[in-house]
């Protein structure tokens, strides 16, 4: 499936298209076929007229600050990949911290792929199947179509079929109170 990524504004009153392309792509070397991209995002309190910069483009983090989103599109290998006899966690580790700054340091070491994030989290299954584990060890089977919203919730994603499963994330920064 080839996708289109298009950017729309209004000048002088009237709808305008102002950029279309590609999505972007953030393809893993260490992971084949993970490609975690970030897409938009706002900064909080986002205000129109649009100033013509992806707001996601011009910070060192990939985590919104609060009151600020990101846009997602994920593609999720087979969980097999990780378990290939080739595979290197740390080259894959040092990959991860290196392309995704500021998310990477919510994962935990101990437990890989779990995470929590200081964010409300609306998640779509586009294609594929997918596995949201929480942290009470419930596995829920997720298709294309299924949404899933989440609260700062500790989870990690599986993806135990052989084909790859693609998500689109909208993560709206929060504060924690706890």
């Amino acid at each position: 499936m080839t996708s289109r990524f298009i950017v729309v504004d209004t000048r002088a009153g009237k709808s305008h298209v102002v950029s279309e392309g590609q999505p972007p792509s953030n393809a893993f070397v260490s992971v084949p076929g993970f490609d975690p991209a970030v897409i938009w995002g706002t900064d909080p309190l986002a205000v129109l007229p649009w100033d013509g910069i992806n707001p996601a483009s011009k910070t060192n983090s990939l985590m919104p600050a609060p009151g600020g989103t990101r846009l997602w599109r994920v593609v999720f290998p087979p969980d097999s990949i990780m378990a290939s006899p080739g595979f290197d966690p740390e080259r894959a580790g040092a990959e991860y911290a290196e392309r995704l700054p500021g998310f990477f340091d919510y994962f935990e070491a101990e437990n890989p792929g779990m995470h929590a994030t200081p964010t409300i989290d609306y998640d779509v299954v586009l294609d594929g199947e997918i596995t949201l584990e929480l942290d009470d060890g419930k596995l829920v089977d997720l298709k294309p179509g299924d949404v899933v919203v989440q609260h700062g919730s500790r989870h990690a994603w599986r993806n135990r079929s052989m084909e790859p499963a693609t998500m689109l994330f909208v993560l709206i920064g929060t504060e924690r109170k706890d």
